[in-house]
């Protein structure tokens, strides 16, 4: 797992105070910290968070719109007696903060890193975007840009917590299930987790009652292609530079793609 994804101990023969963690330095490091990446998400979160009120409601209902990701985990907090709209919200900033503190790394941040990011996340997307034009078609299925505001909010929501559930989530689950109940050699069991969380991820887009997917598209194989690929490209981001710079990631390509889509349009 990554950095950010899973916490390690400290060897025993270490001679540092356990209060205290050895410095990390260097970017590359310090950008895949759990510290760093809920840093680095706090202002999205923000942003989704009071976007979705003002730009992404119904003009009707005044009903909120949301990503289907976040929606399910209401729903499964709300299986819990958990309810409340900022849960999800909550969720990643709780999940983050157990890996920083189950890993004791120091309690420091830099704003350069932070704002390394932000570029570093806008430069993965353009290898995305280039994949996104081979597959037109995907581009093509969905709605137009007319409220593009609204679909700018919701490209940070889908970044943030489609990459929560599938990535930071599954990748967990299936790192206990293969590695720890399975016993499956790590070398084995890592390309596993990002194909299978690939699937699922470009599975849940689609509406197939049978598979449990409650998505509100029909099944295409080239659009399925396309976010398979996308989601295999994710996992391995994932792995190599941890969530913060994947959820980065996936909100820099939806942004892009609404951009392009509202510059086409005139």
């Amino acid at each position: 797992m990554s950095r950010a994804a899973i916490g390690t101990r400290r060897p025993a023969e270490s001679s540092e105070p356990a209060s205290k963690a050895a410095p990390v330095e260097g970017y590359f490091s310090l950008s895949s910290l759990p510290l760093t990446s809920l840093l680095f998400l706090i202002p999205m979160i923000v942003v989704y968070e009071v976007g979705t009120q003002w730009y992404a409601s119904d003009p009707v209902s005044h009903v909120e719109q949301r990503i289907l990701a976040f929606k399910d985990m209401q729903n499964f907090f709300d299986w819990f007696g958990a309810t409340g709209p900022y849960m999800p919200a909550a969720a990643v900033v709780a999940i983050l903060l157990a890996c920083h503190i189950i890993r004791n790394d120091n309690w420091t941040a830099r704003s350069g890193v932070l704002l390394g990011m932000f570029f570093e996340s806008a430069m993965y997307a353009i290898p995305l975007v280039t994949l996104g034009y081979v597959f037109q078609h995907y581009l093509l299925v969905h709605p137009t840009a007319d409220n593009w505001r609204g679909l700018l909010v919701l490209s940070i929501g889908a970044g943030i917590y489609e990459e929560l559930v599938f990535r930071l989530i599954l990748f967990h689950l299936l790192h206990m299930l293969f590695t720890d109940l399975l016993k499956i050699p790590k070398a084995r069991a890592l390309p596993l987790m990002v194909v299978i969380s690939a699937i699922s991820f470009s599975l849940y887009h689609y509406h197939i009652p049978w598979l449990f997917c409650n998505g509100s598209e029909q099944f295409d194989w080239q659009s399925f292609t396309f976010r398979a690929l996308a989601g295999i490209y994710f996992g391995v981001i994932f792995l190599c530079r941890g969530f913060g710079l994947t959820a980065g990631a996936h909100t820099a390509y939806d942004i892009v793609i609404v951009l392009l889509r509202l510059a086409a349009q005139g």
